[in-house]
């Protein structure tokens, strides 16, 4: 069976200002240079992405994006493509987190769009599924992921392929900034329920190596803890990525 190595992938969303973005990015550049055992992404937001690159130099920093445009160019005010992107120095972007879901009302539909977009491109793609609060205590938590999985990842269903190169993140809305966490147990029990879907959409292989990541008040504490679960292979972290010493000690779960 492959093995997947752990990513840890910090969205620090709409904040720090240049100064701030570029020191910080210097710091986790610095805590990652003797790790060789996890991949280490920001995704800052788009005006730090040129001056954060630089700062990551030929380091094993990866850059990601937190969001995109499906359409590679035209009259669309306030979007950013792909292209553009993969011109700022991306490897990576974010598609479908909850916040763009709920605040910005992005349907799976847009969803698969910009990942059948970021594909064309050469971008990876990290799909964002998560259940709201309501959902999870009405018991609909894997009605709600098989649904929003089924249309995310539409276009790679009807190819009949799934780049393994793909990231899936579960991030229960319920515990997106509130300090609240799924437990390891609840957090495995979806991420397992993931790993199933992608085996019978797709196959043993394709489940065995794609990354699913886990997102939701990660911090240096419970870290550990959830990535000690089978199928949990790394983490999306929010507010914890914004100080350095912070997310270097969550890089460092596995270190003694």
């Amino acid at each position: 069976m492959q093995v997947r190595k752990p990513l840890i992938a910090g969205n620090w969303k709409m904040n720090l200002d240049l100064k701030e973005a570029v020191g910080l990015v210097k710091a986790i550049v610095d805590g990652v240079e003797r790790l060789d055992n996890v991949d280490v992404l920001v995704a800052p937001p788009f005006t730090a992405l040129a001056a954060v690159k630089q700062a990551i130099g030929d380091s094993r920093v990866l850059l990601g994006a937190q969001n995109m445009h499906w359409e590679m160019s035209g009259a669309f005010t306030g979007e950013i493509s792909g292209g553009m992107l993969l011109e700022a120095g991306c490897t990576h972007v974010i598609l479908g987190h909850s916040e763009r879901r709920s605040l910005f009302k992005e349907t799976s539909e847009i969803i698969d769009l910009k990942l059948k977009a970021a594909l064309r491109v050469g971008l990876i793609p990290i799909v964002c599924i998560g259940e709201t609060l309501e959902d999870r205590e009405a018991g609909r938590t894997f009605e709600v992921i098989g649904a929003q999985l089924n249309g995310s990842l539409k276009t790679l269903r009807e190819d009949n392929q799934m780049p393994t190169s793909t990231i899936l993140a579960y991030e229960p809305v319920w515990a997106i900034g509130t300090g609240r966490t799924a437990s390891p147990a609840q957090a495995q029990e979806v991420h397992c329920f993931i790993r199933e879907w992608i085996k019978k959409r797709f196959d043993t292989e394709t489940s065995h190596a794609v990354r699913i990541l886990y997102g939701g008040s990660v911090k240096p504490d419970n870290v550990r803890d959830l990535m000690s679960e089978t199928d949990i292979d790394g983490a999306l972290v929010g507010g914890a990525s914004l100080k350095a010493d912070v997310f270097n000690q969550i890089i460092e779960f596995q270190e003694p």
